[in-house]
């Protein structure tokens, strides 16, 4: 899926207009780009969380001349997904209680 077509779905499910439904994609990408660009996490209930680690500098191999060279620190960005996502991918119905879990669990790391 692409984001023209998020765009198109909003424009066929909600009503908005193509240029309206574009414009509100475009500004939910934003908000999220610049909540992770400002080290904070992006949590989505019933989809999962995008979090921003620090990778630490770290020895690796350049694979064509098997050189020991030293890898740079860096961010990276994970994703967990939450328990429904995981269990509606599974063709698996969530139970009370591990939606239950689930919630305590997100409410912890917050």
């Amino acid at each position: 899926m692409t984001k023209a077509d998020i765009v198109e779905q909003i424009y066929e499910q909600v009503g908005f207009s193509k240029k309206e439904s574009a414009e509100l994609v475009e500004k939910v990408f934003d908000a999220i780009k610049e909540t992770l660009a400002d080290g904070e996490k992006v949590k989505i209930s019933g989809f999962g969380n995008f979090v921003v680690r620090d990778k630490n500098s770290r020895k690796g191999r350049n694979p064509q001349t098997g050189q020991e060279i030293l890898l740079d620190a860096r961010k990276v960005l994970t994703f967990k997904p939450s328990l429904v996502l995981k269990n509606m991918l599974n063709d698996r119905p969530v139970t009370a209680a591990e939606a239950e879990q689930a919630r305590e669990l997100a409410n912890s790391e917050v």
